[in-house]
C-alpha cells in the first residue's frame, strides 16, 4: 500500500539524524505510481565535509578500528537480525523508490541480511602472516591494517544490496565510512544508519549523505580525508571518480557496466537455458549490471530456441509492483526509460529481427517496458555490444567454440558471463577462455556470500564480497624485529654508545 503521506528523511552524520546544512530538501516520486514516496534531506559538499569529519574523528581516535573482532562481529550480527526484523519496510520503501516488485524486494533483503551475517563471520578471520626464515637475528610480520575512511557511492538498482555488498565487509576490518546513495533510492540506505546504531555501532563510524552526484558524490571522491573509494555504476561515472581520487592518490575499488553473454550449446538442456534467459534478461527490469542481455546460440537450434523464449516471456507478468503476481515492474526513471527505447529503435535501424515487445505499456502513471527479444543480431551492432540496462535481449548465432568464445569477448566489459552445455570439456575450456569475473555453468544469475563478485576489462577492478573482499578495505605492513645485539655498519672502527 503506498503510504498517505511521503516517508521522511534526514542525513545521518556521527551517529544522529541531521537536516542538511543548507536546510535543503529533495523529493522522489514513484516511477510506478507518479506520487511523492520520499522526502529527503538535500546534502551540499558542506555537509559531505562534516561526515569525512565525524569519520575521520572516529578512524582516527575511536574505538571501533581497534575493537576486537569478536566485538564488531556481535555488532554486526545484531545488523543482521534487525534488517530481518525491518524486512517489510525496507522492501515497500524499496518497491516505491525503484519500480522493482515487491516480492523481489523482500528476496533481496533477505541477501542483505546474509551479507552481513557472512561479513560478521570474517570479523575474527582477518590476519597476516610471519617470516622466520630471514636468519636468526631477524622475524617479520605482515599485518594487515583497515585502510582507514572509505567512500562509498552506490547506485539505485539495488540500492540496499549493493551497499552491503561494500560496508559491513568495511566495518569487519574496523574501516569508517561515509556513503552517498543514489539521488533515486536513498531510503533503505538512510534507515539503515539508525539500524547501526540500534545495533550497538558507535556514532561516526558510519555516515550517510543523500543528494545528487554534483556536488555530494564528486566532493567525496575528490576529498583529502578519504583513504578509499568503493563505487558501483556506471562505467563513465566509475572513470571520473578515479580522475576525482587522484588528488591524494586514494584507492578506488569499482562495479561497473556488463554486457553479459549467456552461450547455449545445441546439446544443452534447453528448457532449463530458455528459463534463465527470461530470468536474466526481466530479473529487475534488466536494470542489472549482471543481465544476461547477450544470448549466444549455436545455429541449428537458434530458431527453436528463440521460438521458446517468446512463449515463456509472454507469460512474464508485466505490471503494478505492489501487486505480488508482478514480476516487471516499472523503469526506475524517464531518462532510463528514454535511454531503453532509443536502443530498441536503434536495433530496429540496425536491421536486427524484432521478436517480440518492443513497446512501451500504459500502466498507472509510470515507465513500464515490454520485454523484449531481437533475433538475427550481429556482433557490430550497438545492441549487441553497448549495456542498455532494461529488458532487452539480443540474440546471436554461432557455429563454433571459438565463435562463440569470440562473440562473448568482443566487448568492453567482462562481468559474468554463462555457458549451457552438456559437455565437461566444453563447458571447462569455455569457462577459462571467457574474460569475465564469474562464469556459471549450465546456471545463470545466482550468487552466494563466500564467492567474490567483480570484472575484467571495463566492467571494473577489485572484487566485492566472499573473503577477498576484507583485502579490498585492508594495507598490508611489513613489520621487522631484529633480536639480540646490533652491529654498526658506520664504521667499526668508532665507539659505539652502549
Amino acid at each position: 500500500m503506498i503510504p498517505s503521506t511521503p516517508f521522511q528523511y534526514e542525513l545521518w552524520i556521527n551517529g544522529q539524524e541531521v537536516p542538511s546544512a543548507s536546510g535543503s530538501k529533495f523529493n522522489r516520486k514513484s516511477p510506478s505510481h507518479g506520487v511523492v514516496v520520499g522526502e529527503y534531506a538535500q546534502a551540499d559538499a558542506t555537509d559531505v565535509d562534516a561526515a569525512v569529519r565525524a569519520a575521520r574523528e572516529a578512524f582516527d581516535r575511536g574505538p571501533w578500528p581497534w575493537t576486537p573482532g569478536a566485538e564488531r562481529m556481535k555488532v554486526l550480527l545484531r545488523a543482521t537480525e534487525l534488517i530481518r526484523q525491518k524486512k517489510e519496510e525496507l522492501a515497500l520503501i524499496e518497491t516505491l523508490e525503484s519500480g522493482k516488485p515487491i516480492s523481489q524486494a523482500r528476496d533481496e533483503v533477505d541477501w542483505t541480511a546474509d551479507l552481513w551475517q557472512y561479513a560478521a563471520s570474517l570479523c575474527r578471520n582477518i590476519h597476516g602472516d610471519t617470516y622466520n626464515t630471514l636468519g636468526e637475528s631477524m622475524l617479520g610480520l605482515v599485518v594487515r591494517e583497515p585502510i582507514g575512511v572509505v567512500g562509498m557511492i552506490t547506485p539505485w538498482n539495488f540500492p540496499l544490496l549493493i551497499v552491503s555488498q561494500k560496508l559491513p565487509f568495511a566495518l569487519a576490518v574496523g574501516c569508517t565510512c561515509v556513503i552517498k546513495p543514489s539521488e533515486l533510492t536513498s531510503g533503505t540506505t538512510l534507515r539503515l544508519g539508525r539500524i547501526l546504531a540500534d545495533a550497538g555501532l558507535p556514532g561516526g563510524v558510519v555516515n550517510i549523505v543523500s543528494g545528487f552526484g554534483d556536488p555530494v558524490g564528486a566532493r567525496l571522491s575528490s576529498h583529502p580525508d578519504v583513504d578509499m573509494m568503493s563505487f558501483t555504476g556506471s562505467t563513465k561515472v566509475g572513470k571520473a571518480v578515479i580522475k576525482a581520487a587522484e588528488g591524494n592518490v586514494k584507492k578506488v575499488e569499482l562495479e561497473l557496466g556488463g554486457k553479459n553473454p549467456q552461450i547455449i550449446f545445441a546439446d544443452a538442456d534447453l528448457a532449463a537455458a530458455a528459463d534463465a534467459a527470461v530470468f536474466g534478461i526481466c530479473f529487475n527490469q534488466g536494470e542489472c549490471c549482471n543481465s544476461g542481455s547477450r544470448l549466444i546460440v549455436q545455429r541449428p537450434i537458434v530458431n527453436e530456441f528463440v521460438g521458446k523464449l517468446g512463449e515463456l516471456m509472454r507469460a512474464v507478468s508485466t505490471g503494478d509492483p505492489l501487486d505480488e503476481k508482478t514480476k516487471i515492474g516499472a523503469i526506475a526513471s524517464k531518462e532510463q526509460f528514454d535511454k531503453i527505447m532509443g536502443y530498441i529503435d536503434e536495433g530496429r535501424k540496425a536491421g536486427a529481427k524484432l521478436q517480440l515487445g518492443g513497446n512501451s505499456l500504459p500502466i498507472l502513471n509510470g515507465q513500464f517496458i515490454e520485454p523484449t527479444i531481437f533475433a538475427d543480431v550481429t556482433p557490430e551492432m550497438a545492441i549487441a555490444k553497448e549495456e542498455i540496462f532494461g529488458p532487452v535481449l539480443s540474440v546471436l548465432a554461432f557455429d563454433t567454440v571459438e565463435e562463440a568464445i569470440k562473440i562473448a569477448n568482443d566487448t568492453n566489459y567482462g562481468l559474468s558471463a554463462s555457458v549451457w552445455t552438456s559437455d565437461f570439456d566444453t563447458a571447462l575450456s569455455a569457462s577459462r577462455r571467457i574474460r569475465a569475473g564469474t562464469v556459471w555453468v549450465n546456471t545463470f544469475l545466482e550468487g552466494y556470500p563466500e564467492l567474490p563478485f567483480g570484472g575484467f576489462k571495463e566492467s571494473g577492478q577489485g572484487r566485492e564480497v566472499g573473503r577477498f573482499a576484507v583485502e579490498e578495505f585492508t594495507e598490508l605492513k611489513t613489520i621487522q624485529l631484529h633480536l639480540g645485539k646490533k652491529t654498526s655498519w658506520w664504521a667499526t672502527s668508532h665507539e659505539i654508545l652502549p
